[in-house]
């Protein structure tokens, strides 16, 4: 990688932390790839002419492009999606003592009615896990309305949160089981550790996917994003 492909790389950081949306950002690297292999031509030095500061520089090339910036949120996004998911599993929890007894009589009901284990299992753990999912959507969709494109933030969770507990489940059952279906509080942090970080993944991808498909619909260049001059 040659200097100017490694100044590229530093602005491109720069920007993603500052908010810049794709487009935006390959309009001012495609510019300033221009510039600094114009001055190298000439035989300046591309560092001088971008100076020490290359976080600060590429900043200050965004805010004179006039480039929009989009809030990200993804520690709101993520609190707020775990208080929801936390008033879930108390719903969820409710409705677990609220159906154990069905469990128990289906189990001990004669064999002509019979359940499998394995179903009784992931509905016994699918079903919590199922609200806390929507507790999380509801929580970010109600309460996170300022941040931009929320919504289909949201609506990503809905897809994702689910698969998610799909995949989340039976590891979290096959820890359980390998512990003998324990209750030991170190046992139960443990699992709630795996539930939470599907959780906190499902809901970061979402808000990643979110904002690209809005910078994939902004796909044209801003207009003030071209013929950017280094200061």
């Amino acid at each position: 990688m040659d200097i100017i492909d490694s100044l590229l790389g530093e602005a491109d950081q720069a920007w993603r932390a500052y908010g810049v949306d794709s487009a935006d950002r390959a309009a001012l690297a495609a510019d300033l790839r221009l510039d600094l292999r114009a001055a190298a031509a000439d035989g300046g030095d591309p560092v001088q002419l971008i100076g020490g500061d290359v976080a600060g520089f590429a900043r200050r090339l965004a805010d004179e492009a006039g480039v929009r910036r989009v809030r990200r949120g993804y520690g709101r996004i993520l609190g707020t999606a775990l208080i929801g998911a936390v008033l879930g599993a108390v719903l969820g929890y409710g409705l677990l003592m609220a159906a154990y007894p069905a469990f128990v009589r289906m189990f001990d009901a004669p064999r002509s009615i019979h359940v499998p284990t394995q179903l009784a299992v992931a509905v016994y753990y699918g079903v919590p896990a199922a609200v806390v999912a929507v507790g999380a959507v509801i929580a970010v969709r109600t309460r996170l309305r300022d941040l931009p494109r929320i919504q289909k933030t949201a609506r990503i969770m809905s897809m994702l949160l689910p698969a998610a507990g799909i995949i989340i489940t039976p590891i979290t059952i096959a820890f359980a089981w390998s512990t003998d279906y324990s209750t030991a509080p170190a046992v139960v942090v443990a699992e709630i550790g795996m539930v939470l970080a599907a959780l906190a993944g499902a809901t970061v991808l979402a808000r990643r996917l979110s904002l690209r498909e809005g910078r994939v619909a902004s796909d044209t260049p801003h207009p003030d994003a071209t013929n950017v001059k280094p200061a």
